[in-house]
């Protein structure tokens, strides 16, 4: 099988080809201060990809996107580039939960909070335990967050980081800052998305963002019809 997959659930841009035998990641991570580069990145990181491996986008049987939660200009770039390419090209089309890629990526044997910094001060999180989902992806407060640690529970992601003050002193393990383990691997979700069957072409509008919440934008305007 030929699978391109790829997040843009984090500000990070994560692009990954499995094809042939042939595996391959490469990302794009914003420095401090400098916004995601989804737009700017996606599709450069893919073509890359391809030309490496003597490829074209039509050459694909499978595209994989992230549906996160995450943020929602990521998401909303991510999802609509997935549906559009693979309608192009006639690829399969799947979505995989960023926060179950997450979890992917950590050693198998005991169960892992996936955590994402939701911004607002709160968190996107689902636990695993292998392939079991012991708890739905959800936004949550620092405090429901820190209810969930406890000993023997790995929490992994930029949200576990952010968080560590919460989840460290009930029991839970957090990897240190710069572990990969808390990245969302564009790999680990075309290994994940290898596993998915998907529908036929007129599912693919079926494969939408997980947000969570509601917009930013859509909050204030709210704010703003009931202020007098």
């Amino acid at each position: 099988m030929r699978l391109l997959a790829f997040d843009t659930a984090t500000p990070a841009t994560a692009v990954a080809l499995v094809a042939d035998g042939h595996e391959a990641e490469l990302r794009h991570e914003p420095e401090p201060g400098e916004r995601p580069g989804h737009v700017e990145q996606l599709l450069p990181l893919a073509h890359r990809l391809l030309e490496d491996a003597g490829l074209r986008f039509a050459d694909l049987d499978r595209i994989a996107v992230g549906t996160g939660p995450g943020t929602f200009t990521g998401l909303r770039i991510g999802v609509a580039s997935a549906r559009a390419l693979a309608q192009a090209g006639g690829a399969e089309l799947v979505g995989v939960s960023t926060l179950r890629t997450l979890a992917a990526r950590a050693p198998g044997g005991r169960p892992v909070l996936a955590v994402l910094d939701a911004r607002r001060g709160e968190a996107f999180a689902a636990e695993y335990d292998g392939d079991r989902v012991v708890r739905a992806p959800a936004a949550l407060t620092p405090e429901a967050l820190g209810a969930l640690a406890r000993p023997g529970l790995l929490a992994v992601g930029d949200g576990a980081v952010r968080f560590r003050s919460v989840l460290e002193p009930p029991g839970a393990e957090v990897p240190a800052d710069g572990s990969p383990l808390h990245q969302v691997s564009a790999l680990a979700m075309a290994k994940l998305a290898e596993g998915i069957r998907p529908g036929g072409p007129e599912t693919r509008q079926s494969v939408v963002p997980e947000y969570l919440r509601q917009p930013d934008a859509e909050l204030a305007l709210r704010r703003k019809q009931r202020s007098p």
